[in-house]
């Protein structure tokens, strides 16, 4: 009996949090961000100006290391492009998260989410290319234009799932549109089944292969439970366990690799890349490094800056206290990011024409460097052993100390991690210390967030 009144008691305060988190979180503050019509503006390795007079120096203000195509005088190019990236945030009416009755992610998946819409990036890469942008992008509604509560989410998703989208009225079936249309249009067509299937992998649902289901189950084997609090470093690991275990076949042309102690093993990278079912295989890269003590060093805001200038990055994640972010870009000495604080229903990515609307956010928004938080999991895409090559060399240019930066954010070394043997005996995630809590802690440290 004193079981079943506690389990009873458990269920209550459980059902309590996430009612209070639902009320919390799905109420969309009325701001808006602001961008200098003076600046460059640096999203994932493409630089938008939004001038429109001619002047020479604009191609000059775009920051060192971006080799990517200046967009001038046109904002609307960045808004399409920003709008295109996946959103991905708190979710409420899910089904119960493994070995928990939590049916909500709010206030406390933050930095999972932050890692989905990371992974989603390098996906993006994978199969659409950076050049890729959502054909409805320009369609989305800002999410500061009416005051958003769960009842009101609901007869939105409602509302969608019941009306044919403008793309849907008198769209031919697959085969149709290569017959009658153009390349460019069953190329578009064939791009948007992609879209579609890379979004669905992330579901809210047990069987979704990326899904926060899926990364709950495999936080569970590094002693993490559904309502913890999840740091970059942890998230690494069980992004890469989750894109290893995934059975999708679609998934089977890429893996991910996590560095050790801030090194990237070159030799294992490439060793990742070979496979016996192809040439080779593309590989996430990502590196839980630590920018500072208490607080980020401004000696690394520069280095931030080259880092998200480079095309094949697919952002930091990371935030600043009490918040994880997904961090895509910057202007000046503020940073862009996505916001996953704000709670959306249940989307069921099993039928086919599940709405995609709230899986892409209108409105970025922008954070001081200064109020970034040091511990941050950095993303690369590499598409192949030879990528990798350049990617390694360029990125060993940037990471050269200078006279003020006497220590690197992390190092390239050739070899194996095995060669060097610097932390035999430890599991994966031990071996990304101090950047992980030891769970037998209470006190939390300067490498956690406290996630609200």
């Amino acid at each position: 009996m004193e079981n079943k009144g506690s389990d009873e008691v458990e269920t209550l305060k459980t059902k309590f949090l996430s009612a209070w988190h639902n009320v919390k979180y799905s109420w969309a503050l009325k701001s808006k961000t602001s961008f200098s019509r003076n600046s460059p503006v640096l999203l994932l390795g493409k630089c938008y100006h939004f001038k429109v007079e001619d002047d020479d120096s604009v191609t000059e203000a775009c920051y060192e290391g971006s080799n990517e195509d200046s967009v001038m005088g046109n904002a609307e190019a960045f808004r399409k492009d920003f709008a295109s990236r996946v959103w991905l945030t708190y979710r409420e009416e899910l089904p119960p998260l493994p070995s928990s009755t939590l049916t909500s992610d709010c206030g406390w998946g933050c930095m999972l989410r932050a890692g989905q819409m990371m992974l989603a990036q390098a996906l993006i890469l994978h199969f659409l290319g950076r050049d890729w942008t959502w054909s409805e992008a320009m369609t989305l509604q800002p999410l500061d234009t009416e005051t958003w509560t769960t009842t009101a989410a609901k007869r939105l998703v409602a509302s969608l799932q019941g009306s044919p989208r403008p793309s849907d009225q008198g769209s031919p079936p697959m085969h149709q549109a290569q017959a009658r249309g153009s390349a460019e249009e069953a190329d578009a067509h064939l791009k948007e089944m992609y879209h579609r299937t890379l979004v669905s992998w992330f579901g809210d649902s047990p069987s979704a292969h990326l899904g926060l289901h899926r990364l709950v189950r495999m936080g569970l084997t590094m002693g993490k439970q559904a309502g913890d609090w999840y740091g970059p470093a942890v998230v690494a690991h069980i992004l890469k366990k989750a894109v290893e275990e995934a059975t999708d076949p679609g998934l089977a042309g890429i893996t991910a690799y996590v560095s050790q102690d801030c090194t990237v093993y070159s030799a294992d990278v490439i060793d990742m890349s070979a496979s016996a079912l192809s040439d080779s295989r593309a590989v996430i890269i990502l590196i839980p490094v630590r920018l500072g003590g208490e607080k980020t060093n401004p000696d690394y805001f520069n280095f931030a800056k080259s880092i998200l200038s480079l095309e094949y990055c697919i952002g930091i994640i990371g935030g600043k206290p009490k918040q994880a972010c997904y961090f895509v870009g910057f202007q000046d000495d503020s940073l862009i990011y996505m916001d996953p604080h704000y709670c959306q229903s249940f989307v069921d990515v099993s039928t086919s024409d599940f709405p995609l609307q709230s899986y892409h956010c209108p409105s970025p928004k922008k954070m001081p460097f200064s109020k970034m938080d040091p511990s941050c999991t950095i993303g690369f895409y590499s598409r192949s052993a030879q990528d990798y090559e350049r990617i390694s060399q360029e990125l060993s240019k940037v990471l050269q100390p200078s006279a003020r930066d006497k220590y690197p954010a992390f190092t390239f070394m050739q070899g194996h991690g095995r060669d060097y043997d610097l932390s035999a005996g430890l599991t994966p995630e031990k071996r990304e210390w101090p950047f992980i809590r030891d769970p037998r802690r209470t006190a939390t440290t300067t490498g956690d967030f406290v996630l609200l």
